[in-house]
């Protein structure tokens, strides 16, 4: 019985050293809770700017209140919200890494950015067009970055943890309700990149993170 048990003991322990090579385990879930503050911060600044486009005026720039240098502004906005997320994601994903002894960039984060990055490059280079077209195009920008942001996180799921398939498939569903509320683009917006972060980098946190 007891060799037995060492049988068992040891393919569980290949198994596992199998999955670990295969899959990048090193993602925190401090990342994800960063990244929804920030998505929930940039939501609210661009809310904010809204508010005071009617108004004339603008929250960063002495410009005129445009059309143009609206877009400018929520443009900005955005691309800070994501580059403060890529960076917090590194820092937290490199010190877990270094904590469990592997690396950062290995085959396996090779292979997980690379099936993540192709539905996303998809969905910018749609929502540009979009944006290029302007007019009610515009109000379908929200419901296309969840859609190719949850198509993401679907197709990288398998070379990381299987709760990043569950969190993709949520992102797509808010997609498609948000294309039936074009007007409540910001709100879907703030709940998919915002709150669902938060909740997804809690439970990964207490799953994986906090032994």
């Amino acid at each position: 019985m007891s060799k037995e048990k060492e049988q068992l003991e040891a393919i569980q322990d290949i198994r596992k050293m199998m999955m670990e090579s295969s899959k990048f385990l090193s993602l925190s879930g401090f990342s994800g809770v960063f990244a929804g503050i920030f998505a929930l911060a940039g939501a609210f600044l661009g809310k904010t700017q809204f508010d005071l486009y009617f108004q004339g005026k603008n929250l960063f720039f002495d410009l005129m209140a445009t059309e143009e240098n609206l877009i400018l502004i929520i443009f900005s906005i955005c691309l800070v919200v994501l580059i403060s997320s890529i960076l917090v994601a590194i820092f937290f994903s490199r010190n877990k890494a270094r904590k469990n002894g592997q690396k950062l960039f290995d085959q396996s984060s090779k292979k997980l950015f690379l099936n993540i990055a192709i539905p996303l490059v998809c969905g910018g280079v749609f929502s540009l067009a979009m944006l290029f077209y302007g007019g009610y195009f515009v109000f379908l920008i929200a419901p296309s970055m969840l859609i190719f942001y949850g198509l993401a996180l679907f197709n990288g799921s398998k070379y990381t943890y299987h709760d990043i398939k569950i969190l993709g498939i949520l992102e797509i569903i808010l997609g498609f309700l948000a294309l039936f509320y074009l007007g409540k683009g910001l709100l879907f917006w703030s709940i998919g990149f915002g709150v669902l972060h938060i909740i997804y980098g809690v439970l990964v946190w207490y799953k994986y993170d906090r032994k």
